[in-house]
């Protein structure tokens, strides 16, 4: 018996990163009255780890819900980068349309394509928010043209292309049906949210059905699934049967039962086909897990997630400093945190090379590296190596994967730019003049092209150039590429580093450290201008001599130092380099620490 919940809409939103996705829910929350008058609230409320905070973007997603009207909207909130497009992926089982943001000013970007891609695969209407309207350079009309563009390139059908356009500020918190409205608050956006999305349906009376898609955990009740109910009602102390990937059943009991109020979440008794519910007590669950009636239990089809393409080795931290910063330090720790975070995070692979090395691998740079910074903010210590693609063999022809690059850049630059791009493999497909002086560029390049690019790119544009990629396919192996073009400046002997011996060294580079730095002999304190390695020492004081005592002339001038992120590590580190990371540094050394290894191994 088909039944309609008329007082219930499900919706994701889904954007390119930095499109507003998450301070749109921001103003939606407010509108609807969920936080009280005096309540002080933080921008971007959705976004609630720390790193998400910092850096300005959504990693995970996240599920409220607003009471607007008599009826309730369940809002996900997703990320915006395609490294994390496995939570973009999952979440769209659990809703019945999207709303893509897109920016006023700068229209369908890669990862809009990314995301609106998924969704259209996922049989979903989209309503389509022209976000920052309040912009000066504002240019609604040609972004509408240019994603209904995008709607025909990705093969959407009739239905999905006629969706409905607001124009909204999220910042200002006010939307409208046409550009020039006077507008005052979001009401015009809920109400055809309201209006547009169709209310979840199905089969009431049937066992219950309902496929974890997230999980989230509490030190009180343990392991909390999460997941939108396709069939039947779920109640508290209800007998369920958990049906993994692999078809096995294991018999269970509901003990808590939730849904979702703003962003709390809140018990209740029972819950219907189409709420959004989370489930506690139920003992262990995994992510595409379906929780069934224990007396039918079927089970529900999982989404296919995209293959990782970039991989690391993690290692238990063997330098001279290891134990010194870190709580977690041995291969054990190493190990259970690893396999902890296979949980939750579905695009992850983790393979056991050796008790001490673990080869994992993700969607990209940025999801790898979120997951160090994650793990060292716990207090672990771990070395990690450059990243690597994954290639695949076919037919007896390897390949590789491919990006699909977007550049906008001041015109002075694109000559620089593209000269860069030239020896990474990188195929021009497209160039437009975009708005204020800027020019777009688009190729496909080599995943492994982008590895250490964005220093240069940086660099070369002296920081006003934007660059976005996104998955584009495998394609055939592109050959050699040459590596970074200049050596590292490694530490001779352990020590403090000082002002004279860094006064020396910088001559002969860029130093990333600066005086009473500890260092160990092997580590890396700066980048070379030749391209060989060469060994300073940074420990070397100026001694008294019969001409003048040590300290005359002490004002020796240190150029500034070159600050160097996790992530500008992983992108200079060569194959003989590893990374060492641990709560208080990040440092860069040499595999090998004895430079009569290096000799040996050199000639070799």
């Amino acid at each position: 018996m088909s039944y309609r919940r008329e007082n219930v809409r499900n919706v994701a939103i889904i954007a390119h990163v930095d499109h507003g996705k998450t301070t749109l829910v921001d103003a939606m929350l407010r509108q609807s009255n969920t936080f009280r008058t005096n309540e002080k609230v933080e921008e971007r409320v959705m976004d609630s780890n720390d790193l998400e905070r910092e850096r300005g973007i959504t990693i995970l997603s996240k599920n409220t819900s607003i009471t607007y009207k008599g009826y309730r909207i369940n809002i996900v909130d997703t990320p915006g980068h395609a490294d994390f497009g496995g939570e973009v992926e999952r979440v769209l089982m659990m809703v019945d349309s999207v709303l893509l943001v897109v920016d006023s000013n700068e229209g369908a970007m890669p990862q809009t394509k990314f995301v609106l891609k998924k969704a259209l695969e996922a049989g979903l209407n989209p309503m389509v928010v022209v976000n920052k309207i309040d912009k000066n350079d504002a240019r609604p009309s040609e972004v509408i043209d240019e994603v209904f563009d995008l709607f025909v390139e990705l093969g959407a059908s009739d239905e999905q292309c006629d969706f409905p356009i607001i124009y909204a500020s999220a910042k200002g918190g006010y939307a409208g049906h046409e550009a020039e409205d006077d507008m005052v608050d979001m009401t015009p956006l809920l109400d055809k949210i309201i209006d547009f999305v169709k209310p979840p349906e199905g089969d009431i009376a049937g066992p219950l059905q309902m496929l974890i898609t997230t999980l989230d955990h509490s030190s009180f009740v343990g392991k909390i699934g999460i997941g939108k109910i396709t069939r039947g009602i779920a109640k508290r102390n209800q007998a369920v049967a958990i049906i993994d990937l692999d078809g096995n059943i294991k018999k269970t009991t509901i003990s808590n039962l939730y849904l979702y109020d703003g962003l709390k979440r809140v018990e209740t008794d029972e819950a219907a086909i189409g709420d959004i519910v989370a489930i506690s007590g139920i003992g262990d669950v995994h992510i595409g897990d379906t929780i069934a009636d224990a007396q039918a239990p079927e089970a529900l089809p999982f989404v296919h997630i995209d293959e990782p393409t970039l991989s690391m080795r993690f290692m238990v931290n063997d330098s001279p400093f290891a134990g010194q910063d870190g709580t977690y330090i041995t291969s054990r720790h190493l190990r259970d945190r690893l396999m902890k975070e296979l949980e939750t995070n579905v695009s992850l692979r983790v393979n056991e090379l050796t008790p001490d090395t673990f080869e994992v691998s993700g969607r990209g740079e940025l999801h790898l590296s979120i997951l160090i910074e994650t793990m060292r903010r716990e207090g672990f210590e771990l070395q990690v190596s450059k990243p690597s693609v994954i290639t695949k063999e076919e037919d007896g022809v390897t390949l590789e994967p491919m990006e699909y690059l977007t550049i906008d850049v001041p015109e002075e630059f694109m000559g620089t730019v593209m000269e860069k791009l030239g020896p990474r493999k990188a195929e021009m497909v497209n160039m437009t003049s975009a708005v204020n002086g800027y020019t777009r560029l688009e190729f496909v390049i080599p995943a492994r092209g982008l590895i250490g690019f964005r220093n240069d790119f940086m660099t070369d544009t002296r920081g006003n150039g934007i660059m976005n990629h996104v998955f584009q396919g495998y394609d055939r192996y592109k050959g050699e590429m040459p590596s970074r073009s200049r050596g590292s400046l490694v530490v001779f002997e352990s020590g403090e580093a000082v002002t004279y011996g860094l006064f020396n060294a910088q001559e002969r580079g860029t130093l990333f450290i600066e005086a009473g730095t500890p260092v160990y002999a092997g580590m890396v304190c700066g980048e070379c201008s030749r391209a060989d390695d060469i060994e300073v020492n940074v420990c070397k004081k100026k001694h008294l001599s019969n001409t003048r005592a040590s300290g005359s002339d002490d004002a020796l001038k240190l150029v500034p130092v070159k600050k160097m992120t996790l992530e500008n590590f992983l992108e200079f580190a060569t194959d003989d380099e590893i990374v060492e990371v641990t709560p208080l540094n990040i440092r860069l050394r040499k595999r090998m620490l004895d430079h009569n290894d290096r000799k040996r191994a050199a000639r070799k």
